[in-house]
């Protein structure tokens, strides 16, 4: 019997649980993300030493690091010297925990109807895929808005774990041969690194200076290794959109001027993720809009 099969089966009670126990999950995986936000760009082990407080450095005891129940408990203060615990800390553990699962809900019998309009697929290989995507893709976003950098081990490590991947998941690609699935990630690869990266190109030369981090262009090269083409296009112009708008709001406000470095990962990331979980219904219905269905057509 197929896992879908068993879904189908298991009484709501019993899938609600295993909803709860995707959401925990996802928080402890927030809980090891915030470790690697901190300690990667400070080119620190993310193993070693143990968690421990940065202003004192009195290791965390176990009680003291449960996900999202810790930092509520101890009211985000450190429990030895009063020091204050970002809310980043527990923002990320929440974000994570609710995108694990709603990466988690979209799999399941085809035909069944997903939470949220989310698009659908029925091959549990996608579910663990998705959730690796969702930590770089929360890793990059996190450490560029902090240090405006994006690690080469989410970036260049993205390219060539999504191209791997392929191979062992073509699905990820709507393919089912391996070759197929890692050429799609090749193809995305390069269309994400080469598109950015011509943006950058022109930027400069428009603007006599570095419009765009590299950091951005191998970003998005990653992304397309994982998601394909249509993703990069996707994510290009959602990120766009986003960022103008943000950005413009920003200036406007005052809280930014015209010339101020805004990072751009989180925006990418963003996009990436809309289609993630909704891409396949967006991707359809801009083609309806594009080219409508002709309606009342007489058979010839």
């Amino acid at each position: 019997m197929r896992l879908t099969d068993i879904l189908a089966s298991m009484p709501a009670d019993l899938r609600l649980y295993l909803d709860f126990l995707v959401f925990c999950f996802g928080a402890c995986m927030g809980s090891f993300l915030n470790v690697c936000i901190y300690r990667i760009p400070l080119e620190l082990s993310v193993i070693s030493p143990r968690s421990h407080c940065t202003r004192c450095n009195q290791p965390i005891a176990w009680y003291d690091n449960i996900p999202l129940l810790s930092y509520l408990a101890l009211r985000a203060r450190c429990r030895h010297c009063g020091n204050r615990i970002s809310p980043r800390y527990f923002i990320v553990e929440l974000l994570v925990a609710f995108l694990f699962l709603l990466i988690w809900l979209k799999f399941g019998p085809p035909g069944e109807p997903r939470p949220l309009g989310l698009a659908p697929f029925p091959i549990f290989s996608l579910v663990p895929v998705y959730w690796l995507a969702v930590f770089g893709l929360a890793l990059g976003t996190f450490v560029d808005l902090e240090h405006m950098i994006i690690p080469d081990r989410v970036s260049l490590g993205g390219i060539v774990m999504g191209i791997a991947l392929s191979a062992l998941v073509p699905a990820m690609h709507f393919e089912t041969a391996f070759y197929d699935g890692i050429t799609a990630a090749i193809v995305g690869a390069l269309t994400g690194s080469g598109l950015l990266w011509g943006v950058a190109l022109l930027g400069k030369l428009i603007f006599r200076k570095d419009a765009m981090g590299l950091g951005d262009v191998k970003l998005l090269g990653a992304i397309g290794a994982f998601l394909g083409w249509k993703a990069v296009l996707f994510t290009v112009m959602g990120s766009s959109l986003v960022g103008a708008v943000v950005g413009v709001s920003l200036v406007v406000g005052g809280r930014k001027q015209m010339q101020s470095r805004i990072p751009y990962g989180p925006y990418l990331a963003l996009a990436a993720l809309v289609w993630m979980l909704w891409g396949p219904t967006l991707w359809n219905a801009y083609l309806n809009w594009l080219v409508p269905p002709i309606t009342g057509a007489v058979p010839l």
